[in-house]
């Protein structure tokens, strides 16, 4: 698989692994097996993916844990992301915590649950109001220097933010939710991005399976699966977003493709530094996700899916999520 490059000099496959659906808890898309997901993990090396993105917010705590498991003794082949910034308490999100210190905990932490001794990428998975950025990544940088951490991210900021804590050190990557159905970052955040040189990792890219195809209904969901509160699964919203799948298959169609694969492929033709990293909990679905790679859109292919940005039902995520993001 080609590689691309986040920031100066953080080598990674073009397409990813988010490793959140493998998580369980509060966090899950429904039930996930262990020894799959080390099977995945395992195999998606073996395709020549090297990019796994965690945070010890998924499970939380397991989803790091089982990736730990899975990457022993294949440490060097693989580029390890996970983020922190909240607060947990008995197993639940109790609030955002941004502060030196929590950074310093959250490091130390993820990596005896990793078993490494440095994470290639550390994020701040949301940045805390109540913490200047200055403050939460002049303590990142202190860990980058003490050599636990190989590079510093951020997730689902706004280019104000970005820009101060570019300052304090240069930001590697930003995560945030990009894909056929979220073109919000297009707007404002990529160019400041290309201005500044930082790569971008979209989350979400098969907008949390929906542009596969084969996204079921939110009543036949596991009563743990996060996609039961997803506005864009409610019911009304489900059946408008459905021409936008229509459409997906209609190009995956022509390409002799998955719709996954076209969703995907499109998302690297947006620019070298975008890395999408689709989530995956099982082989088959990681294996065709590892396929858009080699997937090459015509103009005429962009031009018809750039259009069905204008054609989404609801909102990404419910109104109290949304309102972590900062500008």
């Amino acid at each position: 698989m080609l590689k691309r490059r986040l920031g100066l000099d953080l080598e990674v496959s073009s397409i990813g692994i988010g490793c959140m659906p493998m998580a369980g808890g509060m966090t899950s898309y429904g039930a996930c097996d262990d020894t799959e997901s080390i099977a995945t993990i395992r195999h998606a090396i073996e395709l020549g993916i090297t990019f796994f993105d965690t945070a010890e917010l998924y499970g939380p705590y397991h989803s790091e844990e089982v990736l730990g498991r899975a990457i022993e003794g294949m440490r060097n082949e693989v580029v390890i992301a996970t983020k922190f910034g909240f607060t947990l308490a008995d197993g639940k999100l109790v609030g955002l915590d941004g502060t030196p210190a929590n950074a310093r905990r959250a490091c130390d932490a993820s990596l005896r649950r990793l078993g490494v001794e440095r994470i290639d990428l550390f994020y701040l998975h949301r940045a805390d109001p109540a913490v200047p950025i200055e403050e939460t990544v002049g303590a990142m940088a202190d860990l980058l220097r003490a050599g636990k951490i190989g590079a510093i991210g951020l997730s689902e900021v706004g280019p104000i933010t970005l820009r101060k804590a570019h300052k304090v050190h240069p930001i590697a990557a930003l995560q945030s939710e990009y894909s056929l159905w979220e073109r919000s970052v297009e707007a404002e955040i990529l160019p400041v991005l290309r201005e500044l040189g930082i790569g971008f990792v979209p989350y979400s890219p098969l907008g949390r399976g929906f542009l596969t195809g084969r996204a079921p209904a939110v009543q036949s969901m596991d009563e743990t699966d996060y996609r039961r509160h997803d506005p864009r699964y409610m019911d009304g919203n489900f059946e408008k977003n459905e021409r936008v799948v229509d459409v997906i298959k209609r190009v995956a169609g022509r390409k002799g493709a998955s719709a996954a694969q076209i969703a995907l492929a499109w998302l690297l033709a947006q620019g070298n530094d975008i890395v999408p990293i689709p989530g995956s909990k099982r082989r088959a679905t990681m294996t065709d996700s590892a396929g858009a790679a080699s997937i090459i859109l015509s103009a005429d292919d962009l031009l018809e899916l750039d259009a069905l940005g204008n054609d989404i039902a609801g909102n990404r995520y419910p109104a109290e999520v949304m309102a972590m993001s900062q500008p």
